[in-house]
């Protein structure tokens, strides 16, 4: 598989490099930092992209990609996706994503939701985006934080598609 990881904005930026590097070898990762984010991060992942290169491969429909997932997502860059704003590499990869019928994945990072965010969210969801905040699941019986990401980034990963074992399943017993 042919992954495209972006992370916008700065807060939860950390989640987003924990995805990469939790990717299995199997998967081909291409990496789009927002300025913010690459202040954040001190990134050392190959296929790195600027996103004001918008002229990078990624960023082209005839550029075999499967699947685009943006961890974080800024409610800025969900609302430039929601109203069709390619003008940097990671709307331009997203628009790109919606319009070859790709999977995008999306995990806003703000809270609350402002009705205007929920509304971008509703329109991309009913273009088969999906809208999947990190929030973490109860009954995943995590005790450490580390576990807590494991569960969210796992969470990611089965959206996309791709075979983990970041945390722990439930199973249906035999009677």
């Amino acid at each position: 598989m042919r992954l495209v990881v972006a992370a916008t904005g700065a807060s939860g930026v950390e989640l987003g490099l924990k995805f990469v590097e939790r990717l299995p070898d199997s998967v081909t990762s291409y990496t789009i930092l927002s300025e913010n984010a690459r202040k954040v991060l001190k990134e050392e992942k190959k296929r790195l992209y600027s996103d004001e290169d918008i002229a990078a491969p990624v960023a082209s429909g005839s550029f075999p990609t499967d699947a685009m997932a943006i961890l974080p997502c800024s409610m800025n860059t969900l609302a430039k996706i929601a109203c069709g704003i390619a003008d940097n590499l990671t709307t331009r990869t997203a628009a790109v994503m919606i319009k070859e019928r790709r999977t995008l994945l999306l995990a806003p990072r703000e809270m609350p939701f402002s009705a205007i965010a929920l509304e971008n969210m509703l329109k991309l969801s009913r273009l088969g985006v999906i809208v999947a905040p990190p929030i973490m699941g109860y009954y995943s019986d995590h005790s450490t934080i580390e576990e807590m990401e494991d569960f969210i980034i796992g969470k990611w990963l089965d959206l996309l598609g791709i075979e983990h074992s970041l945390y722990k399943r439930w199973r249906i017993e035999e009677l």
